[in-house]
């Protein structure tokens, strides 16, 4: 069963997404080399205290911190630490905060000094396939077409999606039904219906799919060792398309 918004939750998502777009983008150019990622996870705390919402991620599940900072070979969860940004370095930053008693999610990857062409174009490519996934989002489409155009535009520039980490429903949870793969056939799956909140969130190896789990229990990498990258934002399923609460 999917929790269909009323219009008073959308207008409360729609203001809580706008708030979050503004936090990562302030954060991503706040990112510089030479800085920990604990620094960027304080910043983060600093502005959610001034946009006066809550941080979705601090204590759920018993995560320590606001933001999750994954940095090149991580894919996902990373907790903010010591680790210092360098020069060429590829960062995801993911966030989501509660506003009115609602979630939202939103993740950008951040090129840190001047980073290889290859990591620039991976990074941009991935970029592309969150957006060809959001594309699929309109009433009567499946979950199925989503997973189809990512994993479809992702595995034809060469890259590979890690399997382990998905997309999600939001809302009064940070993660709701329906699932949603970054693969999967056209024509398959659960319709989408006006009213649902979903997250498109492409996470994508430049090697090999694999992932393991370091001791933290949370921060997710590479097995091979290879760069990672992640974007992601919360979609609205509208009744003749979508809407992109996420974006400023």
């Amino acid at each position: 069963m999917f929790d269909i918004k009323t219009a008073s939750a959308i207008i409360a998502m729609r203001e809580g997404g706008k708030i979050l777009a503004k936090i990562v983008r302030e954060l991503a150019h706040f990112a510089k080399a030479g800085m920990t990622t604990k620094a960027l996870d304080r910043e983060a705390e600093r502005l959610m205290t001034e946009y006066d919402v809550i941080p979705s991620f601090k204590g759920y599940r018993g995560f320590p911190a606001v933001i999750c900072t994954s940095v090149n070979e991580e894919i996902v969860h990373a907790i903010p630490g010591e680790r210092v940004l360098m020069d060429g370095d590829l960062l995801k930053i993911d966030c989501g905060i509660i506003h009115r008693g609602l979630h939202t999610d939103h993740a950008v990857a951040v090129l840190i000094g001047t980073p290889s062409p290859e990591v620039r174009k991976f990074s941009g490519h991935v970029e592309q396939a969150m957006y060809k996934g959001i594309e699929q989002v309109k009433p009567g489409n499946k979950i199925g077409d989503i997973g189809s155009a990512v994993q479809h535009y992702v595995e034809s520039q060469g890259y590979s999606i890690v399997r382990d980490f998905i997309g999600h429903g939001i809302g009064k949870n940070l993660h709701e039904p329906p699932e949603i793969p970054n693969y999967g056939k056209k024509g398959h799956g659960p319709a989408l219906i006006p009213g649902m909140t979903i997250c498109i969130e492409p996470i994508v190896a430049m090697g090999g799919r694999y992932a393991k789990t370091l001791p933290d229990g949370w921060t997710a990498v590479t097995q091979d060792g290879s760069f990672a990258c992640q974007f992601e934002h919360t979609i609205l399923v509208t009744e003749n398309g979508h809407e992109i609460l996420t974006k400023v």
